[in-house]
This record gives C-alpha cells, sequence and structure tokens, in this order.
C-alpha cells in the first residue's frame, strides 16, 4: 500500500499545486485555457501517438477490453440518468452526471499514472478506453442531454455536433495515427522523433498541474456567479435573473451518488464484467483487466465542466462532482489498486 501512494501521491500533488495556484491568483484564469490549449493540441497527442506506436497492435484492437469497457459505460450512464432525474434535474444536467460518472480522466491523469504503476502494458487498454470514451460515452450523454428541446431534433443536431467536435479533436487522431504506425511498423525520422517525445514527456505534468487550475477557475466563477444572483436579488432586480447567473449550489443529494458511481460502482462493475466475459471464454489477460479496473477508479474527467457550460448545464454541480472525485480519489484509487492487484 505505500509503494502505491508513493506512486500516486506526486500525481495528486501537481493537481493540488495547480489548484493552489489558481486559487492564490498566482496563475491568471485566462492563462489556464492557454495551458489546456497547450496540453490538448500538442503534448497529450504527442504522448498518445508515442505509446500507441510501440504498442503491439493485437493490444490496440483487443476486443474483450472493448466489450467490457463499453457494456460498463453504458450501463453507468443509465444507471446515473436513472438515478439523477427529479423536478431539480432534467435531461440536460442529468445526461452532463452521467458523464462525469463514466468519463474517467484517462487522458489527462489516466495514461501516465497507470503506466507508473503497471508499466508501459498498461498504455494500449487505457488508450482503448479513452478513445470509447471519447468517440461513444461523450457524444451519447451530449445528445441525451438535448432531450429536454421541445422539437424533437434536438438530440440529432447534439449528436452531428459532438461528431463535429470529435473530428477537431486532436487526441482520436493521435490514437489513430500512433494504431497505424504500429500496425505498419513506422517510425518518425530522428528530429521529429525527439520534438515528439520532448512534447510527450511536457504532458504528465501539465495536465496534471492544469486539472487542479481547471478545478479551481469552476469554483471561483461558481462562487463569482452566486455572489452576483445575491446582489440582483437584494436590489430587487424587475428584469428577474440575469441569463448569466449561476443557479443555486446544488445540494448534497445531487451530487453524492455520481461521486460514488464514479469512484465505487464503476470499477466494481468493470471488474465483475471482466469476469463475467472470462467466464464466458472472451479472452482478456490479467493486465487488461487491472488496468480496466483502476481507469474506472479514476476521477472524472476534468474537461467534462467546460462541456457543460458550452451546454448550458448545470457546471457548479458537474464541476462539484469533479472535485469532490479528484478529492476523494487520492484515497480510493490506492485501496482500488491494492484490491485488484
Amino acid at each position: 500500500m505505500l509503494q502505491i501512494f508513493l506512486v500516486t501521491v506526486p500525481f495528486f500533488a501537481l493537481i493540488a499545486a495547480g489548484y493552489a495556484a489558481a486559487r492564490g491568483g498566482l496563475l491568471p484564469l485566462a492563462a489556464i485555457p492557454g495551458l489546456n490549449a497547450f496540453v490538448l493540441y500538442f503534448a497529450l497527442p504527442c504522448m498518445l501517438f508515442r505509446f500507441g506506436a510501440r504498442a503491439p497492435i493485437g493490444q490496440l484492437l483487443d476486443g474483450g477490453v472493448a466489450i467490457v469497457w463499453s457494456l460498463a459505460a453504458l450501463t453507468v450512464v443509465a444507471a446515473t440518468v436513472a438515478l439523477s432525474r427529479n423536478p431539480r434535474i432534467g435531461w440536460n444536467d442529468a445526461a452532463f452526471g452521467a458523464l462525469v460518472a463514466a468519463f474517467p480522466n484517462t487522458g489527462f491523469m489516466g495514461v501516465p499514472l497507470l503506466v507508473a504503476i503497471l508499466g508501459a502494458a498498461a498504455a494500449p487498454t487505457t488508450i482503448v478506453t479513452m478513445a470509447f470514451d471519447m468517440v461513444v460515452t461523450s457524444s451519447l450523454c451530449i445528445a441525451l442531454s438535448r432531450l429536454d428541446g421541445a422539437d424533437g431534433q434536438g438530440a440529432a443536431r447534439a449528436l452531428r455536433q459532438a461528431m463535429r467536435g470529435i473530428l477537431y479533436n486532436p487526441m482520436p487522431w493521435s490514437i489513430l495515427l500512433g494504431v497505424l504506425a504500429s500496425a505498419t511498423q513506422f517510425t518518425l525520422p530522428g528530429p521529429i522523433d525527439r520534438t515528439v517525445a520532448m512534447l510527450a514527456e511536457a504532458a504528465s505534468p501539465v495536465a496534471l498541474f492544469t486539472i487542479g487550475a481547471v478545478l479551481a477557475r469552476s469554483a471561483l466563477l461558481a462562487r463569482e456567479h452566486r455572489a452576483s444572483a445575491a446582489v440582483a436579488a437584494a436590489l430587487g432586480s424587475a428584469a428577474g435573473p440575469s441569463p448569466t447567473a449561476a443557479r443555486a449550489q446544488a445540494p448534497l443529494v445531487d451530487v453524492l451518488p455520481a461521486v460514488l458511481i464514479k469512484l465505487i460502482v464503476h470499477p466494481l462493475l468493470v471488474w465483475a464484467l471482466a469476469h463475467a466475459v472470462r467466464a464466458l471464454g472472451v479472452p482478456l489477460g490479467q493486465t487488461a483487466m487491472v488496468t480496466m479496473v483502476l481507469a474506472a477508479a479514476l476521477p472524472s474527467a476534468s474537461n467534462v465542466s467546460m462541456l457543460a457550460e458550452r451546454f448550458g448545464a448545470d457546471n457548479g454541480r458537474i464541476a462539484r462532482i469533479i472535485l469532490w472525485t479528484t478529492v476523494g480519489a487520492f484515497f480510493s484509487f490506492p485501496l482500488a489498486a491494492r484490491w485488484v492487484g
């Protein structure tokens, strides 16, 4: 257990450093999108390409991994939506709550952390899970979020918008290029390979620092919006609440279930499904199974907060779920690693 903590503590320490820097004003909030863009468009794609290009093609096309992860993700989405919807939470908020419950932070945090714990053999499985969540899980939840629309075409439009977003997202393309490089045994020319390697080596620390900064930004903006709403209410504005005013802070009952599903139910479900498909004769290696369980035990993907804001969901609730899963994972993830290991 101590050995696992020694591996995980630096990762969470970098998240805490980013949070403290943004919360304390040392890192301007206006700089956070720049950090995020560096990770998303430069460092992380290079890291994913290198891991994919170095992995055996068979591990990147593992059918057992695809079956287990897809069944778990779809089950978590369905269960979270069913448990979340109430008079306060419509399809939009329920769908993004389901997305943070089903989509772990495999890109910014999972790939480097799981490789540090399990070795390079964990990378192919982690890449498969991330690709599924970016393409299928996120698109499904965005489509579900539009079911509150009155015209019945909202889900179809949202699905098309999500697919366009995937086309402009460099991470799926970097994974695809890595798979092609692995299949063809292609290697980059020396200077280009070294440039890609330098960017890839920057991905982990900058991505973790950025996670903390994004969480702090969400907390600060939510506080500012609530303060603005309180001032408007105190002044008795006849115009009513501002369109940009934040909603009241989501009650615990609307936050805690998604946190528990992400940190406890999701990894347990992946573990159970992995054993079930093995019993049915589907080939699934031990390393792949352990990697999937630990990927499911990761905190929620931090970029879902910005996605929820773009689609008009209750970003305060989503940010709280992400923050709580990140804090909770500091304790729960080493326990999951000890249990499954």
